[in-house]
């Protein structure tokens, strides 16, 4: 499917964005874990999440929606011997693969083509280290397959700031001999570690450091999932590069591993504000409110890019409107997510006319830009899709955007949202 968009005067409105994915994948996880049941309310009906809920079913777990929307996780007999398919999701994939050799479970862990390309040796390898035993089929890549060992507490030292792979240990941690200490040079989103201290399990945190001790037992809890921070910030943008426009976003994400992109549109000039935090299991959350503002150039912080990796592509848009010279370095994580997202944000902004230079871990843009609109890929990346989208909301003409419906990895109603506001 393709979608169209038009150039938009002004964005107005009050918004509430689908639930936080990277808290859903952990709060079904865990709750699998968990003693007793897990309650989860927000839980996004994004292609990502229902594939963590269907392994988990495929491994036994009760996992169903009740009539009220909430989701409620039970552990059950766990069942090995299973081919888990993760879709596009490396989140799933990563995760499952913590559980499964925590729980010494026989199985296989596969995705969609795309997935097939994500690197999968940096969780395999710390997992190895406390003695799994998994082979990887495809090289660094998946298919893998689990067979059951026992394994042992480690202390690994992060060679790169990544919370899947830090989540993937820690889980693996929980069924493991001993205590597993993980250590970060850079912080990556905390909700594993969140969410584990709120299901009382016997864990420790210092700065940088995190360790969980095997054998602890988790207790099924009430989750509320936030409005995920990610998703806003395509519409973020919109608010503060048009003009007249103003969005109130309910109950939002402000996890201080998750709002450096917020941090970096406040320093480029955005009129951004946050009123009515409140935490729930150690997650924080508020609502936003974006509006026009007059953006310039700058050059983002390398120790930021942890922070804000997924909406880079977002900002990238953003600085196309912003006086003067946005630069990024330190993000060539980007070219091993669900695209090389630094050369498909380039050739998209590019095609539309943007002064936007691909560096080997970043990019460069010299703003403002005219944009003109015309087709453009969404390369099978539903943050490249909905980033585009939002640039052909700046762009005279008709933007064009191509495999649009992969956006229903994360926000299926992504278009819907997009056209109510900008009527």
């Amino acid at each position: 499917m393709d979608t169209s968009v038009q150039k938009a005067t002004k964005i107005r409105g009050t918004l509430r964005v689908p639930g936080d994915k990277s808290i859903a994948h952990r709060a079904l996880i865990l709750g699998a874990l968990a003693r007793g049941k897990q309650v989860i309310e927000g839980i996004p009906r994004a292609e990502d999440v229902g594939r963590t809920a269907s392994c988990l079913r495929t491994l036994g777990c009760f996992v169903e929606e009740m009539p009220d929307g909430q989701v409620l996780t039970i552990s059950k007999r766990w069942i090995t011997g299973q081919n888990l398919d993760a879709g596009n999701s490396a989140t799933a994939a990563r995760l499952l693969l913590g559980l499964a050799a925590g729980k010494g479970l026989d199985c296989i862990i596969d995705g969609d083509e795309s997935l097939r390309k994500r690197p999968m040796s940096r969780v395999v390898e710390p997992l190895r280290q406390m003695g799994a035993d998994i082979h990887l089929t495809g090289g660094d890549h998946l298919p893998l397959q689990i067979t059951r060992k026992k394994l042992s507490g480690i202390t690994y030292r992060m060679p790169m700031p990544s919370a899947q792979v830090k989540s993937a240990v820690l889980i693996a941690g929980l069924s493991a001999d001993g205590d597993t200490t993980v250590i970060e040079e850079q912080p990556s989103r905390d909700h594993t570690e969140n969410l584990l201290e709120a299901m009382e399990a016997t864990i420790s945190r210092d700065e940088g450091t995190v360790t969980v001790t095997g054998g602890s037992s988790l207790k099924g809890i009430y989750v509320t999932v936030p409005a995920d921070i990610s998703s806003a910030l395509f519409f973020i943008t919109a608010a503060v590069c048009l003009s007249d426009s103003e969005i109130y976003f309910i109950h939002t994400g402000v996890n201080p591993t998750r709002t450096g992109a917020i941090k970096v549109l406040q320093e480029m000039g955005a009129d951004i504000s946050i009123e009515n935090v409140d935490t729930e299991a150690g997650e924080p959350a508020g609502d936003i409110i974006a509006r026009s503002s007059s953006l310039h150039g700058i050059d983002i912080d390398p120790a930021l890019v942890p922070t804000l990796i997924d909406e880079l592509p977002i900002l990238a848009v953003a600085a196309t409107q912003a006086e003067g010279v946005t630069t990024v370095r330190g993000a060539g994580e980007l070219r091993h997510k669900e695209s090389d997202r630094i050369r498909a944000i380039v050739q998209n902004l590019s095609l539309l006319g943007a002064k936007v230079t691909e560096l080997e871990d970043g990019f460069s843009v010299m703003g403002p830009c005219s944009l003109k609109g015309r087709a453009v890929s969404s390369f099978g990346d539903h943050r490249i899709a909905m980033a585009s989208s939002i640039a052909g909301l700046f762009a005279e003409g008709t933007t064009r955007i191509e495999n649009s419906d992969v956006v229903g990895v994360s926000y299926p109603d992504f278009y819907r949202d997009l056209i109510t506001l900008a009527a």
